[in-house]
């Protein structure tokens, strides 16, 4: 069994807000599963299936953000799964807006309800998703502000990729493992088109070279 826990803040207030990352993630998931959100237990809200032969969870906890470990740990306890069969969604400041990076385990870098689930599991050992929301343009901006408010349709477009990109590492990290997962989904994404592009210029002109020697 896995639990995909998306972090977020209850209330249609927070909806669209940097901070709902995770809420909205693992609503797209559960959408595109078909997943329906019937089922309370645990002060979160549940959607639940099979990908393969692995039952998933997904949750939303119904605490705020900073209370989210009291949820999370209680679910695993009920559930008796291990921290690594938990996978957190959640937004990063770190990372440019839509960026997505997962990780096995380490620090919650700041992310306050990432660092509640560590300390109510006892733990870092917490794979997670992280879909970057940027910094603030000014430095005098408080991040919770921030973090609270919503992006501009300019970054509402990136998010959106973002989001969507994370659902896609999700469900390859559930079905092939994470290691495979973060080899393809850490990667640059400019980097990787740039990469593309070179791999495409040499192809055309190994085919151009292959064509003058059939002339000559």
């Amino acid at each position: 069994m896995k639990l995909v826990v998306g972090l977020g803040n209850p209330g249609s207030q927070y909806e669209h807000t940097r901070h709902n990352v995770g809420f909205r993630v693992v609503d797209k998931l559960a959408a595109k599963l078909g997943w329906k959100w019937t089922e309370r237990r645990n002060r979160a809200i549940l959607a639940s299936g099979n990908i393969g032969s692995e039952k998933v969870i997904l949750v939303k906890p119904i605490t705020f953000m900073n209370l989210s470990g009291e949820a999370v740990g209680e679910l695993a306890r009920w559930y008796k799964v291990q921290p690594e069969d938990i996978l957190v969604v959640c937004d990063d400041l770190d990372l440019p807006v839509g960026r997505v990076r997962l990780r096995a385990k380490g620090s919650a870098g700041g992310q306050k309800g990432l660092d509640d689930i560590i300390l109510h599991l006892h733990t870092n050992q917490i794979p997670r998703v992280r879909v970057g929301v940027g910094r603030p343009a000014s430095k005098h901006r408080d991040p919770k502000s921030y973090l609270l408010s919503v992006p501009s349709s300019d970054e509402r477009i990136l998010l959106d990729a973002g989001e969507d990109r994370a659902v896609e590492a999700i469900q390859m990290a559930l079905t092939e493992g994470l290691a495979p997962a973060m080899n393809l989904f850490n990667a640059d994404p400019e980097a990787e088109q740039k990469a593309a592009e070179r791999r495409r210029q040499q192809k055309e002109r190994q085919e151009q070279a292959r064509l003058r020697q059939e002339v000559e």
